[in-house]
């Protein structure tokens, strides 16, 4: 079994109110939580507007599988959220 944590830091420019933060941000928990390899949290800035940090576990069976995984959810990630990833950190264990 390989596990790797994939971190997500993100910026929202012009973002005013936590509300329009969640909207921008909105159903990334939803969106990538449902497959039961991943599980997916909000894990820092959660009081700041202008940006957000997310933390998503990928389980598999291999390195390999779990290195493919994480690449397609980085890039599924930079196209469905409206906001600008800063910083990428993937820890395996």
């Amino acid at each position: 079994m390989h596990i790797a944590i994939l971190t997500l830091t993100f910026t929202l420019p012009g973002c005013s109110s936590l509300k329009e933060k969640r909207q921008r941000m909105g159903g990334l928990h939803a969106r990538f939580g449902r497959n039961p390899a991943v599980a997916v949290c909000e894990s820092g800035e959660r009081d700041r507007h202008d940006a957000s940090e997310w933390t998503l576990v990928v389980v598999g069976l291999s390195k390999r599988e779990v290195e493919s995984q994480c690449s397609q959810l980085e890039a599924k990630i930079e196209h469905t959220v409206e906001a600008r990833v800063m910083n990428v950190m993937r820890e395996f264990i």
